[in-house]
C-alpha cells in the first residue's frame, strides 16, 4: 500500500495535528525519528546528583546542630526538586505534542517501557527523567546492543532493580565485612534475560539468571562517588551465561557486561521477543505473524539495527490493514488531544506549572497511567481490556468535556476539529454526527470519546 502520512501520524505517533503537518513520504517520516535526541531542556544525572547531595547535606547538618539547617530550608530544596521533575514531565507532554511525525517521541516512550524504571520520591523521579534523557534518546538509531548496555548500567536501572545492593559472595567487600547481609540480589539479571532480551518462556535456566547475577555484581551507584562500577563489590572469577564464558581473564570490569549483554543482543529470542514486542505495541494487541516474522528477520540480518527494525515496521500492508486495533493509552489520548488542539510545543511549554498539573498530569493518574509509576518491570500493559475500561471511557469523556475550553482560548468548529484530529480517515457515523452537535463544546466531546480517536 502507498504511504499514506495521516495514518502513519496516527500509527506511529501520537496522531495529526491542527498545526504541524507530518511528514509526507516514509523516508521523510523516518528520518523525524533524529528529532528526538536530547536538547537543551534533558535532565541529567550531574544535576541530579547536586540537587540531592544538596538535600541529604542539609539533612546531615540538621541532626548534627537543628540551628545548622532549618526545616524549611529541607523544604524549600525538596519543592524545587519536585519542580524540576514537573518541568520535564512539561517537556515530554511539549515534545511529543510538537512532534511533526511523532514516530521518535513515542519510540521514546515505547523503549522507555521496555527497560521500565520507576519515579517515586523526588529523587527518584529525576533520576527516571535522567534515564530517558541519558539512556533512551542518545540510543534510538543506534543498535539494541547499544541501547540495552546504555539502559542497564544507568545509574536509575541500577537503583530501582536494586543492583546497588548485589554483592559477589568472595568479593573483597564480603571478605572483609563477614558477618553483614552483603548477599547476591538477581533482579536486574532476571529483568536483563525475562524482560528486556530474550523473552518469557526462553530457553534460560535459573543457573543463567544466576551466574549473570554474579557477573554484574561490581555494577553499582553512589550519590557520592564517581562512576558505575566498584571492583570490590565484583565476583572474582570467570561466569557462565547461556553457555558462554565471560570474566576470569582480567580484572573485572563493565567490559564483561558490554560483552554480555552484545551476546544478549545477538540471541534468536531476543529478535523473537522484541520483533512481537514492537508488533503488539504498534499494530495489534493479537499482531499478524508476517509482520513478526519480517521484523524479526530484519533484526537478524542488521544486528538489531534499531533504523532498520522501523522502516520494516513502516514497510508493510499490516500497518495499514489493521487500523484502529490498539487502544490509546492515557499519555497517548492527551497527547493525541492536544495536538488535534492545535498545541504545539511551544504552547505547552507556554502553559502555566498550575494548569499542567490540573489538566495534564493529575487526568493521567485518575485515567491509570500516573507518571512514571508503572505497575512492576514490565512496564505498561498493551491490552485493550486495560484500558478501555468502562471507567477509563468515562475519564476520558469528562476530559474532553472540561479542559479543551481551558487549553485553547476558543474552541474551534467541531467540523474543522474533525479533520484536524482524524483527517480523511474519520468514519462516516462520526462525520454525520459532528456537524449535528449542539455547540462547539459537544462537538469537541463528540470527537475526543469517539473510538476513531481512541483507537489507533
Amino acid at each position: 500500500m502507498d504511504f499514506n502520512p495521516d495514518i502513519a501520524a496516527i500509527r506511529l505517533g501520537y496522531g495529526l495535528s491542527a498545526r504541524v503537518p507530518p511528514p509526507q513520504t516514509a523516508d521523510a517520516f523516518l528520518r523525524s525519528v533524529a528529532l528526538s535526541v536530547p536538547d537543551d531542556h534533558a535532565v541529567g544525572m550531574d544535576h541530579v546528583r547536586a540537587a540531592q547531595t544538596m538535600l541529604s547535606d542539609l539533612n546531615s547538618l540538621r541532626k548534627k546542630d537543628p540551628e545548622a539547617a532549618s526545616v524549611k530550608e529541607i523544604r524549600q530544596q525538596q519543592r524545587q526538586m519536585r519542580i524540576q521533575s514537573a518541568e520535564a514531565i512539561r517537556h515530554r507532554f511539549a515534545r511529543a505534542a510538537g512532534d511533526p511525525g511523532g514516530f521518535g517521541e513515542r519510540l521514546v516512550q515505547f523503549w522507555a517501557d521496555h527497560f521500565t524504571v520507576s519515579g517515586g520520591s523526588p529523587y527518584q523521579d529525576l533520576m527516571a527523567a535522567a534515564f530517558v534523557d541519558e539512556a533512551i534518546r542518545p540510543h534510538l538509531q543506534g543498535s539494541f546492543a547499544q541501547l540495552m548496555f546504555a539502559a542497564e548500567t544507568h545509574p536509575r536501572m541500577v537503583t530501582y532493580l536494586d543492583q546497588d545492593r548485589s554483592f559477589g559472595p568472595h568479593s573483597w567487600i564480603a571478605r572483609r565485612r563477614k558477618g553483614r547481609d552483603l548477599g547476591l540480589n538477581e533482579n536486574l539479571a532476571r529483568e536483563m534475560i525475562e524482560l528486556h532480551s530474550l523473552g518469557a518462556g526462553a530457553p534460560y535456566t535459573q543457573k543463567d539468571v544466576r551466574q549473570l547475577a554474579k557477573l554484574l555484581t561490581g555494577l553499582s551507584f553512589h550519590l557520592r562517588r564517581d562512576g558505575n562500577f566498584r571492583p570490590v563489590m565484583a565476583e572474582p572469577g570467570a561466569e557462565t551465561v547461556l553457555g558462554q564464558r565471560y570474566g576470569g581473564d582480567r580484572p573485572a570490569s563493565l567490559d564483561d557486561i558490554r560483552e554480555v549483554i552484545v551476546d544478549l543482543a545477538a540471541h534468536p529470542s531476543t529478535s523473537r521477543h522484541l520483533a512481537r514486542k514492537l508488533a503488539v505495541h504498534f499494530v495489534a494487541d493479537d499482531p499478524p505473524q508476517s509482520l513478526v516474522d519480517r521484523l524479526d528477520a530484519t533484526y537478524r540480518e542488521t544486528g538489531g539495527d534499531l533504523p532498520s527494525l522501523y522502516a520494516a515496521l513502516m514497510d508493510g500492508p499490516e500497518l495499514w490493514s489493521h487500523f484502529r486495533q490498539k487502544v490509546r493509552q492515557p499519555f497517548d489520548f492527551l497527547v493525541a488531544a492536544l495536538r488535534a488542539l492545535g498545541l504545539d510545543q511551544q504552547r505547552v511549554l507556554d502553559l502555566p506549572m498550575r494548569q499542567v498539573n490540573a489538566r495534564l498530569i493529575r487526568p493521567l493518574t485518575n485515567m491509570g497511567q500516573e507518571w512514571a509509576m508503572p505497575r512492576g518491570p514490565d512496564g505498561w500493559p498493551e491490552a485493550a481490556e486495560s484500558w478501555a475500561t468502562p471507567q477509563g471511557i468515562a475519564l476520558r469523556i469528562d476530559w474532553a468535556m472540561r479542559q479543551p475550553r481551558v487549553l485553547v482560548p476558543k474552541l474551534p468548529d467541531p467540523r474543522d476539529f474533525l479533520q484536524a484530529a482524524l483527517g480523511e480517515t474519520a468514519s462516516e457515523a462520526l462525520k454525520w454526527a459532528v456537524p449535528r452537535a449542539e455547540s462547539a463544546r459537544e462537538g469537541l466531546m463528540i470527537v475526543l470519546a469517539s473510538a476513531d480517536f481512541n483507537r489507533r
